[in-house]
């Protein structure tokens, strides 16, 4: 668990390190608000390819290899990053695509393995604490990338940031594990190695059919992608609006940003622990999962349409803070749910609804830089985002389950 929360920590520090050593790279090459944009929104379209791939390359092959080899891949192409800028804006595009081609294993291959080796009483907690390292990471990059990057100058960034994947690997190779060793019940007779070959053999099958035939999975897909459009939207974009908007220098930047994502992290492992001991209590799986998105998704909504109307920094900072904790509850919700209608699965399904995940940072993100350009202020992009959240709220009150489907 700690290994794969830091694969997921290392997964965030090398994606949203751009988000703030893109100010000086603009200035640099003298981008507009639409080339920040692409350039942010490049990465996801690499992300997006791999997602379903890297469920069915973990049920075949299992977990370690593919998580492993993953950030292996994208620490690379995070090396290679400052000489892609400085030959040309397509290679750049370029290399932020190839990057997301490795990150996008990283979520399906983590959540085979904590179908396979976290027990039922434990999955929220698990799939929490595991999430949590999104906003740690999140923080650690915000934090250090100023820092680095008005130092050392902005490519230095991405060579130590790069660098850590490779130090993980040393760790993960030898003790991580595709799943538990199992001790046979002694009251069941042994089970011959053709009966246990062909288990396995159909535990590496994944029933696609199936899947996307149930409510409760496309429940889980569109709360996956109304959330990750407000949290690639405020991910991306929050230094640019600290820094344009409201005028703070790169320098204290990740002062105003770090609250927020500090909050996210203690409430994600909050929610976590609070939803097990919800359902311990007896509540079903069903109502602990709505009951928590409700949190997780009406909570940043009512924040981000307060956060529209105004322009003071210490008031915008409260506001995000309100709105990534309380958005915290939804790894304790839909983002737990996948464990729960099949554990077994639980990474295919991931692959799935990260698939549609990933769109919002495409469109999400290049879209916000469009309406910033054109408006001149984020109003309009956090209306849209709020708009975007209680949607898939609805959705998944409707059509949402914790019932196990295979």
């Amino acid at each position: 668990m700690l290994l794969c929360f830091f694969a997921t920590f290392i997964c965030y520090i090398d994606r949203v390190n751009i988000s703030v050593a893109i100010i000086p790279m603009a200035k640099q090459f003298g981008w507009t608000d639409t080339e920040r944009g692409i350039v942010l929104s490049s990465f996801f379209v690499g992300y997006l390819v791999t997602q379903i791939l890297g469920g069915s390359l973990a049920a075949r092959f299992g977990g370690k290899a593919v998580l492993g080899f993953g950030v292996l891949w994208w620490s690379l192409f995070t090396l290679l990053t400052p000489l892609s800028a400085m030959t040309s804006f397509p290679v750049l595009i370029a290399v932020r695509i190839l990057m997301g081609l490795g990150e996008g294993v990283a979520f399906p291959a983590t959540y085979n393995l904590l179908g396979r080796w976290v027990p039922p009483q434990e999955r929220t907690r698990a799939a929490s604490f595991n999430l949590s390292a999104i906003p740690l990471g999140t923080l650690a990059a915000v934090s250090t990338t100023p820092i680095i990057a008005l130092t050392f100058g902005w490519p230095a960034v991405f060579y130590s940031f790069g660098a850590v994947g490779f130090v993980w690997f040393l760790f993960w190779w030898p003790l991580a594990g595709d799943k538990p060793p199992i001790q046979p019940d002694p009251t069941l007779p042994a089970q011959s190695a053709t009966d246990a070959a062909a288990a396995e053999a159909e535990e590496k099958k994944v029933p696609w059919r199936l899947i996307l035939r149930q409510r409760s999975v496309w429940a889980i897909i569109v709360a996956h992608f109304c959330n990750n459009w407000g949290l690639y939207v405020l991910l991306a974009w929050l230094p640019s609006y600290f820094s344009s908007q409201l005028q703070i220098n790169l320098r204290a930047v990740w002062i105003y940003i770090s609250l927020p994502w500090i909050a996210n992290f203690l409430v994600a492992n909050l929610a976590g622990w609070l939803g097990d001991r919800m359902i311990a209590a007896g509540l079903s799986v069903t109502a602990v999962r709505k009951s928590l998105q409700v949190v997780g998704s009406g909570g940043p909504a009512i924040a981000l349409i307060a956060l529209a109307g105004t322009s003071d920094a210490d008031v915008a900072v409260a506001l995000l803070t309100a709105a990534l904790g309380l958005g915290a509850f939804s790894y304790a919700g839909f983002a737990s749910n996948h464990l729960d209608v099949s554990p077994r699965h639980a990474g295919a399904i991931f692959g799935i609804s990260n698939t549609a995940g990933t769109i919002p940072g495409i469109i999400g993100v290049a879209l916000t830089g469009v309406l910033v350009e054109q408006t001149g202020n984020y109003a309009s992009a956090f209306y849209v985002t709020a708009g975007i959240y209680f949607f898939g709220l609805v959705f998944y009150l409707v059509f949402g389950t914790g019932k196990k489907i295979v």
